[in-house]
């Protein structure tokens, strides 16, 4: 039999290079009312039945047409990609007030981070037309909170579109792309600010100060039954435990029983932890800061991260996230003031650990699913000519899985003592400037001098190659206590309501560490060298004045390996010379218990 004809049915024409997904299970819900087929507002995307979204400046024009029908909406610029493209943010609030001073709780909801997942652009665009056509709810709901939307974060990305852009996903037909015009991912940016793009959002949120986060993507990987999932990181493994408790309680019950009330099946954050073999459960991850829930969970912003799945259409997409984006309002509405003591509880924490990073508990929580399974779709392994190996072939029909595994990341793989404060040298002005950008407090030492903790990396070891432009670096350090003058510093105090944010980014252990980042690289860098013309006589000086030194350099003799290296013999010297470089390998900022 021929590769082809091992095939079969599924052999595309040259003409149609379209990858099949897999089948669909029959869809429909109260939602579909939402849509208008007919009339003046008729949004871009329902004008194609959902077919294709509006490119960047259709966007910018609708965005524009909604201000102009009512005062309530207004739309400002925040910022503007690498290629200098506008970004644009479109508020609405009740008579046109300021969100920042009017008093009311806020939603935002940023869609299009990755571009190619714009479903939170076109259903804000049907929400925003219901709202000045005059949907009673949506009024009652805007009387009593803001609503912030960024219909496209990723303007370049947006217009790197077409049909071949993401080979697992039911439309758009005319999808962007993940990454941004310098192929740097936004969505792992969110500690090191090195986007513009980044940098607006995160000036938003200082800004504006808002109670609730959707950062609204399209998911990816396995099949399931599930439309609309979400997550945010768990009260077990949280930085913000009482607002972790907050979204379990109220966000998570209300958001939940609107969708199913619309015909949709909300479901949590999925990840399979074996791509070859699903029903070896699932992950609860915990995010990291490099991600919008992970950073929120350290600022204490209540932030969810949507993903809708990719497999589901684009239509049944869209009307999913409108009817989350209006149960948060309205959950927002109804359990702001809970909300605000959950964020002030967390604020005011001040533990003496931190847990920079967690794994993977080994033993999974086989309870999740045990009364109600999860909603998955089978599955059967097939031999495949192509790659020469059993693969997944997902067979479009349900399938409930009782007691699938949950892996919850819950147990400590990084944790340090938070510091009293940190000490940055004043001449580190890339890393000082992101520390402001986050909003986090930086201000000049009181003291003159202080006892603080010098790390010093004893091994390191850098990424092959570069991640989201930068090239990565781990390190094991030592620590030595001492006396330093703090003239030429600047003080980062942790006893502040970001001072969680700011261990996370200067503590170099941690995997989001501005160290890890490569913003350090520096001090792995040796520029003055000796000359063995004159390190030979001074080493034969230090010998002559030292006895310990001399006996140290003779039990290093009967190490053969160092006896016949000249290079390592030299070396020996000159490291305990005064002329060598007391700050190679020396992690620059001081930390201060």
């Amino acid at each position: 039999m021929t590769l082809l004809a091992a095939m079969g049915t599924n052999t595309l024409a040259a003409s149609e290079p379209t990858a099949p997904l897999p089948g669909l299970l029959p869809w429909q819900g109260a939602s579909e009312q939402l849509i208008q087929e007919q009339g003046d507002w008729v949004t871009p995307a329902e004008a194609t039945g959902f077919k294709t979204t509006p490119d960047y400046e259709a966007t910018r024009a609708f965005a524009t047409r909604l201000a102009q029908a009512s005062g309530d909406i207004q739309v400002s610029v925040i910022g503007s990609a690498s290629s200098g493209r506008p970004i644009q943010l479109i508020t609405l609030s009740k008579d046109g007030s300021d969100p920042r001073s009017n008093d009311k709780p806020t939603l935002l909801a940023q869609a299009g981070i990755h571009s190619g997942e714009i479903d939170g652009k076109d259903a804000s665009f049907m929400l925003l037309r219901d709202y000045i056509q005059g949907d009673k709810q949506l009024r009652a709901l805007i009387d009593q909170v803001n609503l912030l939307v960024i219909p496209i974060l990723n303007v370049d990305g947006h217009e790197r579109a077409g049909p071949f852009t993401r080979m697992n996903q039911r439309g758009p037909d005319n999808a962007g792309w993940r990454t941004n015009g310098n192929n740097l991912n936004l969505n792992r940016d969110y500690t090191k600010l090195d986007t513009p793009e980044l940098r607006a959002v995160v000036e938003v949120i200082n800004d504006y100060q808002p109670a609730l986060y959707l950062d609204i993507h399209v998911t990816d990987g396995e099949d399931y039954q599930y439309d609309i999932t979400y997550g945010y990181n768990g009260a077990f493994a949280s930085d913000s435990p009482a607002i972790a408790q907050w979204l379990e309680r109220h966000f998570q019950q209300d958001v939940d029983a609107a969708l199913s009330e619309a015909g949709h099946i909300p479901g949590p954050l999925i990840f399979g932890v074996n791509s070859s073999e699903f029903s070896d459960g699932i992950s609860h991850w915990t995010a990291s800061p490099r991600f919008s829930n992970g950073l929120g969970d350290l600022r204490h912003t209540p932030t969810v991260l949507v993903e809708n799945h990719s497999l589901k259409p684009y239509r049944q997409r869209v009307l999913g996230t409108y009817v989350l984006i209006k149960a948060a309002l309205s959950t927002l509405a109804e359990n702001s003031a809970a909300l605000t003591k959950a964020i002030a509880s967390d604020q005011k924490r001040r533990p003496g650990t931190q847990v920079l990073a967690w794994r993977a508990n080994e033993k999974p929580d086989l309870s999740v699913y045990a009364e109600q399974p999860f909603k998955g779709i089978a599955y059967e392994k097939r031999q495949n000519p192509i790659s020469g190996n059993e693969e997944v072939v997902w067979l479009g029909t349900a399938k409930d899985y009782v007691k699938l595994p949950v892996f919850r990341d819950d147990v400590k793989a990084v944790e340090v003592k938070v510091p009293k404060a940190f000490y940055i040298p004043r001449h580190e002005v890339l890393v000082i400037s992101r520390l402001k950008a986050h909003g986090i407090e930086v201000s000049n030492p009181v003291k003159q001098s202080s006892q603080v903790t010098q790390l010093t990396a004893e091994t390191h070891e850098f990424a092959s190659v570069p991640f989201e432009g930068r090239f990565r670096v781990q390190a094991e350090f030592s620590e030595k206590q001492r006396e330093t003058g703090l003239g030429n510093y600047v003080k980062v105090s942790t006893d502040q309501p970001l001072g969680r944010l700011a261990t996370a980014l200067l503590d170099p252990r941690g995997p989001d560490s501005f160290f890890q980042w490569g913003f350090f690289n520096q001090m792995f860098q040796r520029t003055e060298y000796a000359e063995p013309y004159a390190l030979v006589p001074l080493a034969e000086k230090m010998l002559a004045q030292d006895p310990k030194l001399a006996k140290e350099f003779e039990q290093k003799l009967q190490d053969k390996t160092f006896a016949e290296n000249r290079a390592a013999r030299l070396a020996f010297f000159y490291e305990r010379s005064p002329y060598y470089d007391r700050n190679y390998l020396k992690y620059p900022v001081l930390l201060e218990y």
